[in-house]
């Protein structure tokens, strides 16, 4: 393996990196000789984790950035540390999530008082890559990963925040679908800046722990969602795809309304209106 030094390795930021896929890829990231930064939301796993990749990697470079992705308030503070920090941003990995639950009827709020799974899998992201654009473009070429699903359901532009008849997995399954929606949108909108934006479903069921919580049985391991996941980082083949759905390595269709151009046009209004701390109802036409 060619390890890379500085000031030539990249970095690349991984959030939910304290456990399970995001743990996976700093690792393997970090074996590669890139510059990895490490979000977590708690202090004490966020520093356990950056320890155990430096001691794994002792020729990386590793730093840590706290921030709860349930306060888009904290989202952006992270983003203007970076930012000021960073001297470059060759890669963001969108990774961390709210998954099912082990609660799944039980209707949880982010800080901003958004429906927890939409907040965490889709406005934190979203916010998150928005804030750190003119570092990724300063930075180009660059790429955006978003850690979607295979589990995808149309949202309910009637009921965005999923008021009705929740479900913990099926809200999942709703913000993943926004997740693919706004990976769309954004590779479009920065076609030509250098800046590339995928998503993928990285492995069916791993062995993590919101699987298990919701009741679920793992099928896969961790490493088996790394790989897919590093490649869209790091394979020079992709330099120049965007705007693309992987099923792990494989050029795939999402769901049928992350191809309605209108609906994604609604979604990322209300999104922008959400995020930029509008005062557009959650559920508005």
């Amino acid at each position: 393996m060619v390890v890379m030094t500085p000031p030539t390795a990249p970095t690349v930021l991984i959030t939910g990196a304290t456990q399970g896929l995001g743990r996976g890829i700093a690792l393997e990231l970090a074996a590669q000789g890139y510059t990895v930064l490490l979000h977590g939301r708690d202090s004490g796993r966020l520093e356990a984790a950056a320890e155990e990749v430096r001691a794994a990697a002792p020729q990386a470079t590793v730093r840590s950035y706290l921030a709860d992705l349930a306060d888009l308030d904290q989202v952006r503070a992270m983003a203007d540390k970076i930012r000021t920090a960073e001297p470059r941003l060759d890669a963001l990995v969108n990774n961390a999530v709210a998954g099912g639950g082990a609660e799944p009827l039980r209707r949880e709020v982010s800080a901003q008082g958004y429906e927890l799974r939409f907040a965490v899998n889709h406005l934190a992201p979203y916010a998150l890559t928005r804030a750190l654009l003119p570092l990724l473009t300063a930075s180009a070429p660059a790429r955006v990963v978003n850690v979607a699903s295979i589990g995808q359901e149309r949202i309910d532009f009637d009921d965005v925040m999923f008021e009705e008849g929740y479900e913990g997995l099926r809200a999942y399954c709703r913000s993943k679908l926004a997740m693919i929606k706004a990976t769309f949108e954004l590779a479009a909108e920065l076609e030509g800046t250098g800046v590339t934006v995928n998503t993928l479903h990285p492995a069916h069921l791993m062995d993590t722990r919101g699987v298990r919580e919701y009741g679920l049985t793992p099928v896969t391991g961790i490493e088996e969602g790394v790989r897919p996941t590093v490649r869209l980082v790091t394979d020079p083949e992709l330099a120049h795809t965007t705007g693309r759905y992987f099923d792990r390595f494989t050029d795939a269709r999402a769901h049928e309304q992350a191809y309605d151009t209108d609906a994604r046009k609604r979604l990322m209004a209300l999104t922008d209106a959400l995020v930029g701390g509008g005062s557009a109802s959650p559920n508005t036409e």
